[in-house]
């Protein structure tokens, strides 16, 4: 009974770790990275995506100001 307890031992601190970095490196060696090409244009959409975002945004806020102003011009009044 002993030695199933013994047989069964976790492995030392300096084994856990040696055992992720082993994964971890073995995860990166599958990582398929794209070509140069393909990031820039990735790159292109996501800025001209935020482009359409910041100018979507910026109407609603500049009309909701606008309309605001109304209300309190009104309210004032």
């Amino acid at each position: 009974m002993a030695k199933d307890k013994l047989a069964k031992k976790k492995p030392n601190i300096f084994q856990r770790i040696g055992n992720y970095f082993r994964d971890v490196f073995g995860e990166i060696k599958k990582i398929t990275w794209p070509a140069p090409k393909t990031t820039f244009k990735n790159t292109g959409i996501v800025l001209v995506a935020m482009l359409v975002v910041g100018i979507v945004i910026f109407g609603v806020d500049s009309g909701l100001h606008y309309l605001f102003g109304l209300v309190m011009n009104l309210a004032g009044n």
